[in-house]
């Protein structure tokens, strides 16, 4: 074999085992877009996720009624986080504990205070996120190395942004005069395809590739121990502020609606999403909510005796590095609007999928006729040699 033809099996070597990458990515990109709207999914397909009104002038209850109304259903269950969704047409959300250790989620109607249903904490939203971000590899000492493997695609994904506007001059006229050839063959049309999708999803590539280089660098920094949070110590109820009663009996507590208020005096404009309970008596109940910037939450802390803002974390809280990369996780998965800012993730979503595809189709086509066009070289070459040998002469 001449060193040419052996340079050429050895790039058709690497073609072949460049598919499997390119399979990899078409998975992730795959995954990414169905854990984007997974839990609309649920909501379509489980009617218990929905927040159904018993009649169109009901009323939503206040939490502390829904908080009652949970413990009179089931009264082994504490309650240590309950999530009301942006979107009004899901249920409430109540994490609880068994004493027997083990964990659910109650999806709880927010006008009739009724347990619709229960599903483990790992649940089909937390697999397809699971399965898209780390693969399931599990977190043992730090991020697991499938988080690694998903999050080093945001460099290629990047450099590819950026090579194929170069390589595809004046790209613009894409968006002007879009060229879709169909009837000259599988490969002119997978060509014209994915230049096509590429050109109308220049912004959603730039976001997901930088985002996902982002969660990398999330990654080194805290296995290495490096922090540039700048939130501080957590905050406890200091017991000599505790009130205790005869006997040394802890003081009511106050309801939930009233930390709600109390963080709404403090946080103008807050709209709560989700509550963190207290587990202990030192323990301030966790409001977190949005404000003007849907990207970041803000979050106050109230102690449960007395109803006093402990501390707050607000927005201007934060250094400039922190709101930037706080505000990467909801733009990588669309999160921050509501149904239809995560219908257009879905759809570019879908759109990047396609891409990866229509290149796959045409590396491996590519490749395909390469390969055959070689094997067939090769034969006429074995031809040639048997034919140019003594014993084959008559």
């Amino acid at each position: 074999m001449s060193k040419k033809s052996r340079s050429r099996l050895w790039f058709l070597v690497h073609s072949w085992l460049a598919l499997p990458i390119w399979f990899f990515v078409f998975l992730v990109c795959i995954t990414g877009t169905l854990a984007t709207v997974s839990q609309e999914i649920i909501w379509l397909v489980d009617p218990a996720v929905r927040a159904n009104a018993p009649d169109g002038n009901a009323q939503r209850l206040g939490y502390d009624p829904v908080l009652a109304a949970v413990a009179q259903q089931q009264p082994q269950a504490a309650v240590h986080m309950l999530i009301a969704p942006s979107e009004a047409h899901f249920a409430l959300m109540a994490r609880v504990t068994y004493p027997d250790s083990s964990s659910a989620t109650l999806y709880v109607n927010p006008y009739t205070g009724v347990i619709q249903g229960k599903s483990p904490l790992f649940d089909f939203r937390q697999f397809t996120r699971a399965l898209h971000g780390w693969w399931l590899v599990p977190f043992t000492h730090g991020f697991s190395w499938g988080w690694y493997l998903v999050s080093l695609l945001g460099l290629p994904m990047l450099a590819s942004l950026v090579t194929g506007l170069v390589v595809y001059k004046r790209f613009w006229r894409g968006f002007l005069k879009p060229t879709l050839r169909l009837r000259q063959g599988a490969r002119i049309f997978w060509g014209d395809m994915h230049r096509l999708m590429g050109i109308w999803s220049i912004w959603f590539i730039a976001v997901i590739s930088i985002t996902g280089t982002w969660f990398l660098i999330q990654a080194v920094l805290y296995d290495n121990s490096i922090s540039i949070s700048s939130e501080g110590v957590p905050t406890i109820i200091q017991p000599d502020s505790i009130a205790l009663g005869e006997n040394g009996a802890a003081p009511p507590r106050i309801g939930l609606d009233a930390a709600v208020l109390a963080a709404q005096q403090r946080i103008p404009g807050l709209q709560p999403t989700f509550f963190v309970l207290p587990t202990s008596a030192y323990d301030p109940v966790h409001i977190f909510g949005k404000a003007w910037y849907p990207l970041m939450l803000e979050s106050a802390l109230v102690n449960p005796y007395d109803g006093s803002v402990a501390s707050t974390r607000l927005l201007g809280d934060r250094s400039g590095l922190e709101f930037v990369t706080e505000s990467m996780r909801p733009l990588h998965t669309g999160d921050f609007g509501g149904v239809w800012v995560k219908l257009i993730w879905f759809v570019f979503g879908l759109i990047l999928s396609m891409m990866v595809l229509s290149g796959l189709m045409i590396w491996s086509k590519r490749t395909l006729i390469a390969t055959a066009k070689e094997l067939k070289q090769q034969k006429a070459r074995e031809r040639i040699s048997i034919a140019a040998t003594p014993e084959a002469s008559p």
